[in-house]
């Protein structure tokens, strides 16, 4: 036992360099923190200022330059909790269903007679027909637009049902359906709002999904959370509808299929357009703040092919005629069609400053929400309360750190000290494990670890006094310590395994501070068993070989 191969030394010595090596940027945390803004900045733009080269020399390359995020109610930041109006799907679902159903019942119009769309109550499609008697017709050829449900739950059902009444078939998406798409939106919903977090720069966001249609949001170093609002609640709807009239009178009725929508340039002026757009913004593939021809500034955008086929195929059979290009049901504006435009490029123009083109830009290359997000909770948390914890974590973990070295001295001298360094080291090796895997510390983080200080100890306390019980009964020191070990081992493993088993626990079962309590803990168990039973063992082994005591004081 207490004979240690030199290479079991030379493995021990290294993971704890290790650790320590991948923990030491924490100690320099703002010049780490900003050489590597300043990589990842100089990365996306393909280049790096003079700032940047300055402050990515601020730290070597060579070193390791992972950091112990800090979490929000470290930071400071913004949290909000949405919910996905997962019904607003539902209506233009049966929107963009429209124009196709009307194609296939208009192919049957020598027997079913004239089709028109009438009024129906939101997520339904209600279609007349002109021959009552021949409804069976009507209903079997919408049917040839229904498809099959995608996903395990809906299996072998279609995505539409169809009923009839008198003249009019209505059609609604079917229940297997609606919850498909209701975890469709929330799943697009939610990686639609990392991407516009991600565009703008900032660290380790928390964006999960609560429950069936809610989405919780929590953003360390964002200003407040009207901020993020602005940021993540626009839903930047980018569509191009054809234009059938221009009109002054806000309660104009817009017609069946059509909507009324204010011009944000012309104050009083409304547009009735085509509710089905001819391109929409899913079709985007870039959008970059620009300038226009009078420099002022604009948005400028690429179509992917498909969106270019159909835009060019659009004004090139409609030159003479308005087109308007609408963000979120408010009209930007409404060029008229001079040449058909098949490049696929186009830009945005009208009333907004350098700010509000970059934020839109921001808002067309992250993707439209496909709902709306009622935001039923926001907080900010400011800076200066986030520093106030971290002050109070350093306070509480110094206090416990040397509360426990001093008991375990006074209590175990020598041995204790070993232990106390080993205690050090293990604090160290948490830090290190925490920066390899880009975990984020927040207050029950530092919680876990002020427990994993108190806790660190245990096993070396079980093995000191199974050592001194030896020594008791009369054994020699190398016999005792042999023992002491051995006799301990098992209380040692008992005692972590249950407490490694009640943080998986806590980690699976939890919410996001849980979470961070349970990592750090189980961090903290895994090092503190590693320090106790590997690292206290190699000193003492190196002390004993050393000093030879015929005698020892435990």
């Amino acid at each position: 036992m207490l004979d240690i191969p030199l290479w079991k030394r030379v493995l021990i010595l290294g993971v704890v360099a290790i650790g320590l090596i991948w923990a030491m940027p924490n100690l320099f945390y703002s010049r780490v923190e900003t050489h590597n803004d300043a990589v990842a900045a100089s990365e996306k733009a393909g280049f790096a200022t003079e700032e940047q080269q300055a402050a990515m020399a601020g730290w070597p390359n060579w070193l390791p330059n992972g950091l112990v995020n800090l979490g929000l109610d470290l930071r400071g930041g913004a949290h909000l909790l949405a919910e996905v109006e997962v019904a607003e799907v539902y209506k233009s679902r049966m929107d963009a269903l429209w124009p196709e159903m009307r194609r296939v019942l208009a192919e049957q119009r020598d027997t079913i007679g004239a089709v028109r769309r009438v009024p129906a109550p939101d997520g339904e499609l209600h279609i007349e027909i002109g021959n009552a008697d021949q409804m069976a017709a009507a209903v079997a050829a919408a049917r040839t637009l229904a498809t099959p449900v995608v996903s395990l739950s809906g299996a072998g059902q279609n995505d539409i049902d169809i009923s009839a009444s008198g003249k009019v078939l209505t059609i609604k998406l079917s229940d297997a359906e609606k919850t498909a798409t209701d975890d469709r939106t929330v799943q697009q919903s939610l990686e639609i709002v990392r991407r516009r977090v991600d565009e703008v720069g900032t660290r380790e966001p928390t964006i999960q999904r609560q429950g069936a249609n809610r989405i919780l949001i929590q953003v360390p170093g964002i200003g407040s959370a009207a901020e993020l609002k602005a940021l993540i609640g626009t839903t930047a709807k980018l569509t191009f509808n054809p234009v059938i009239r221009r009109t002054t009178d806000a309660n104009e009725s817009p017609g069946i299929g059509n909507a009324l929508l204010p011009s944000i340039d012309e104050e009083g002026v409304y547009y009735v357009i085509e509710d089905s757009p001819v391109v929409t913004g899913e079709e985007l593939t870039n959008a970059q703040p620009s300038f226009d021809q009078n420099s002022q500034p604009a948005v400028s955008f690429n179509f992917n092919p498909s969106g270019a086929r159909k835009f060019g195929a659009y004004t090139a059979a409609n030159i003479g005629q308005p087109f308007a290009i609408v963000l979120d049901n408010e009209v930007i504006s409404a060029p008229v069609i001079r040449d058909a435009i098949t490049t696929g490029a186009g830009q945005i123009s009208g009333s907004m400053d350098v700010a509000s083109s970059t934020q839109l830009a921001v808002l067309l290359r992250a993707g439209a929400l496909p709902a709306k997000l009622t935001f039923l909770e926001e907080r900010t948390i400011g800076p200066e309360l986030g520093q106030d914890s971290i002050d109070a974590g350093r306070i509480a973990s110094l206090v416990g750190f040397l509360a426990v070295v001093a008991l375990m001295i006074a209590s175990y001298g020598l041995f204790g000290v070993f232990a106390s360094v080993a205690l050090t080291l293990n604090i160290g090796l948490i830090f290190g494990l925490l920066s390899m895997i880009g975990a984020t510390l927040t207050l029950p983080g530092i919680a876990g670890i002020v427990l994993t200080i108190g806790m660190a100890v245990d096993a070396n306390v079980l093995v000191f006094e199974r050592i001194r019980e030896e020594t008791a009964r009369g054994r020699g020191p190398a016999r005792a310590i042999e023992e002491g070990y051995s006799n301990a081992m098992s209380a040692i493993v008992d005692a972590n395994v249950t407490t490694l088993i009640i943080a998986g626990i806590l980690f699976t079962m939890g919410s996001g501070p849980v979470k961070g309590f349970a990592v750090t803990l189980a961090i903290g168990i895994v090092t503190s068993v590693f320090t106790a039973l590997w690292v206290t063992r190699l000193m003492m082994v190196t002390w004993f070989d050393r000093a030879r005591p015929k005698t020892i004081e435990v």
